[in-house]
């Protein structure tokens, strides 16, 4: 098992105060050169635009140049680029810029963003698909050209240039895909590019999906020299001394992430039934509480929602109160979390390494867990937590 820390940027802050961005930024840097010391595999930034509060990270690669000049060891991940919003000669100088930077140090995941992001860079949302397509199969081309490379595509042309300069790593850096669903990792496998699957999932059905993808990557037809069958999976974590209220901040870390104002909630109807659906569905002891109000959105059942202090605005009440309701020890359980005191992260990361999981890309940094905790979780990961799975491998 590899480990990771995948990053939005975010840090608390109070309703009435301004982010503190250049606080935000040293923290980060911090908190990823102490994960280089103390063994992490790899580092992971998102890029987001327009997010206030949820992502600050729109521009990872600045970040990189940064990191490439304070870490050593630790691998830098782009997780992910988002490839319909930029001229793919630019991704391709900028990963590549990044990997001599670094000495070979860079992962490569794509991914498309959603609408809301889109349509605020005059991208249609319609086309992003294709767009991908396109750029993806168009970096690794670039990256590995001779002399000058050409194109003519759909969306993008380039007449006959040196493309400058090419990545470290030979062929060139590893590609992966953001995955969500299930018609999502099938593309990945089509394509012979890696997972970097970014829901939140219990461990027993993350299992089904590892399956599809491992099954269907066996006919791949991959778009770069090689084929990378590696499986990345997000999952919100804090390690601490004590067990049971690392677990309970960790649940309100994740539950916050998911709040009915975070972008990725707030105009889907169905969110939170997802969400319940991944996290394992809704406990016995909650059924019969919310019963009465699953998938009922009519005006009757809204004033008794209302009276019950449940708003039905943003998906079915039952689920969003379920959601809510699910307790810190159900969540790590499941392997919705991982989160505990050492020996309760150790014995849940076992559960993604029997399904297939390569890495785990831990989410500390939120807007509910103040830096100096994350240091904390960061320095008994690499205590204890890594040195358990470095042991077992060594046969120790």
């Amino acid at each position: 098992m590899k480990f990771g820390l995948l990053y939005e940027m975010q840090r608390p802050y109070g309703d009435d105060e301004e982010i503190d961005w250049n606080l935000l930024y040293r923290e980060t840097l911090d908190q990823c050169e102490l994960a280089d010391k103390v063994g992490f595999d790899n580092l992971w930034f998102v890029e987001h635009h327009f997010l206030y509060g949820f992502s600050g990270s729109p521009c990872p690669e600045v970040m990189f140049g940064a990191l490439s000049q304070r870490t050593k060891n630790i691998r830098i991940g782009f997780g992910v680029s988002i490839l319909p919003n930029h001229h793919p000669v630019r991704i391709a100088e900028r990963a590549a810029m990044v990997d001599q930077l670094t000495n070979g140090r860079v992962e490569f995941g794509t991914g498309r963003s959603n609408a809301y992001e889109q349509m605020g860079q005059g991208i249609d949302p319609r086309e992003t698909r294709d767009r991908w397509d396109e750029a993806i199969n168009m970096i690794p081309q670039i990256w590995q050209s001779e002399g000058e490379f050409s194109w003519e595509g759909k969306f993008w042309n380039v007449p006959s240039r040196r493309i400058l300069p090419k990545p470290f790593q030979k062929p060139h850096p590893r590609m992966y895909l953001a995955c969500t669903q299930t018609e999502s990792f099938r593309l990945a496998a089509q394509k012979g590019i890696g997972v970097l699957s970014s829901a939140s999932y219990a461990v027993d059905i993350l299992a089904e999906h590892v399956k599809v993808y491992r099954d269907a990557i066996k006919d791949a037809d991959p778009v770069g020299a090689e084929i990378n069958d590696f499986w990345g999976n997000n999952v919100h974590s804090f390690c601490g001394k004590d067990d049971q209220e690392a677990k309970e901040l960790c649940a309100d870390s994740m539950k916050t992430f998911f709040g009915p104002d975070k972008p990725y909630i707030q105009g889907r109807i169905n969110a939170y039934e997802e969400l319940l659906e991944a996290w394992g569905g809704v406990p016995e002891n909650l059924k019969a509480d919310f019963g009465r109000w699953l998938r009922q959105s009519d005006d009757a059942h809204k004033e008794q929602a209302a009276e019950a202090g449940i708003s039905l605005d943003s998906g079915p009440g039952a689920a969003r109160a379920a959601v809510a309701q699910l307790d810190a020890n159900v969540l790590a359980d499941r392997g919705v979390i991982i989160a505990g005191n050492p020996e309760s992260c150790i014995k849940t990361i076992k559960t993604y390494e029997d399904i297939g999981v390569d890495q785990v890309m831990l989410i500390m940094q939120t807007e509910t867990i103040p830096h100096e905790r994350v240091m904390e979780s960061i320095e008994l990961y690499g205590k204890e937590v890594i040195p358990a799975f470095s042991k077992a491998k060594a046969g120790v």
